[in-house]
């Protein structure tokens, strides 16, 4: 199986993801009460403004043919018409998206440098003291709900100690980097601005370490378990016959094939990161998607909605893609099966 054939392979199974997303999202829609026409409209609206919305939408339309609309609209890059804003979802979610992909990517970094190395410390010092306080963050931080343990985190280090701001990207007073790549931190670097690029990663800092706090646990585990099976491999006790001192068999031999089943619940991991944005972004007042469909949801704004779980699901069914595409990168041998 070469690799532009796993490619191929991988590319089907997005588009029949994307299929099934599409059906379900349009499924769903159709069965929450409400009238999207009488919303768009207004409450002061006559019968007869709500049914020329309904005819300009196309839901007077059979349900074949405006799922065949719904789904030519996708194809295009058309996502609707938010009811909220009046604005096109997709422009709407290219203001917000950036702000919870930033989030996501610096919790899913923090998750990495923290997990692994506990991880590892687990797994080296197995059922001794190292092992027992790792595992025991780790079960604190699986079992803690984000938003609870974000509640936390603002009352301590704004509340009483006012170590780092309370919420948002930037401070009110502060102008934001020049726009780039809609990162905040990377944006700062770009433009040499020190000032924006310290004051966001301050606002930034929180509520990172509250979604990384909760995959730490996770990665620290599989790390651990995937270390335990490795040290017992005859590679590792050859390494130790030949002479290697004990921590460069642990990070030059163990940790690199310890790491290859560990992608996917990284992978999996910032998939979720996506979505469990929603509620910390809400705690912390991130002006990000997750604050976006929050308050469309609010207003039962259901083509943004619609469009923020369509595009997070397409992130979620890239990344995964990408996953795959890691395994053969890291390991070739997985290439060459069948």
């Amino acid at each position: 199986m070469t690799f532009w054939t796993i490619i191929r392979q991988r590319c089907w199974g997005l588009v029949l993801v994307m299929m099934g997303v599409c059906v379900i999202t349009f499924i769903i829609s159709h069965m929450i009460p409400g009238d999207p026409a009488r919303l768009l409209a207004g409450d002061r609206a006559s019968n007869e403004m709500v049914l020329h919305m309904r005819q300009q939408l196309g839901l007077d339309q059979p349900l074949y043919v405006q799922f065949y609309r719904y789904v030519i609209d996708l194809l295009h890059g058309n996502l609707g018409v938010s009811i909220r804003t009046g604005r096109p979802v997709l422009d709407d979610l290219r203001v917000f998206f950036p702000a919870t992909l930033e989030l996501a990517f610096s919790a899913l970094l923090l998750a990495i440098i923290l997990g692994i190395p506990l991880g590892v410390l687990s797994a080296v010092y197995r059922n001794k003291f190292p092992d027992h306080i790792v595992r025991m963050l780790s079960v604190i931080g699986i079992s803690t709900p984000a938003f609870w343990m974000g509640l936390g985190v603002i009352i301590l280090f704004y509340g009483h100690l006012n170590l780092l701001p309370g919420g948002g990207r930037l401070d009110d007073w502060m102008d934001p980097p020049t726009h780039i790549t809609g990162f905040y931190v990377i944006d700062s670097i770009l433009t040499g601005n020190r000032d924006a690029l310290w004051n966001s990663l301050q606002h930034l800092l929180m509520p990172a370490l509250t979604l990384a706090f909760v995959h730490m646990g996770i990665v620290a585990r599989q790390i651990r378990s995937a270390m335990l099976e490795q040290m017992s491999e005859d590679y590792i006790r050859t390494a130790r016959a030949n002479g290697l001192s004990h921590w460069r068999v642990i990070i030059c031999h163990a940790l690199p094939n310890a790491l290859i089943p560990s992608v996917t619940v990284l992978g999996l991991a910032m998939g979720d990161l996506l979505y469990g944005a929603v509620l910390t972004e809400t705690v912390f007042a991130w002006p990000g998607m997750g604050a976006y469909v929050v308050s469309s949801i609010q207003a039962l704004d259901f083509p943004a909605v619609m469009g923020f779980a369509v595009v997070v699901s397409f992130a979620y069914v890239l990344v995964n893609l990408w996953v795959d595409l890691l395994y053969v990168w890291i390991d070739p041998r997985i290439g060459r099966v069948g």
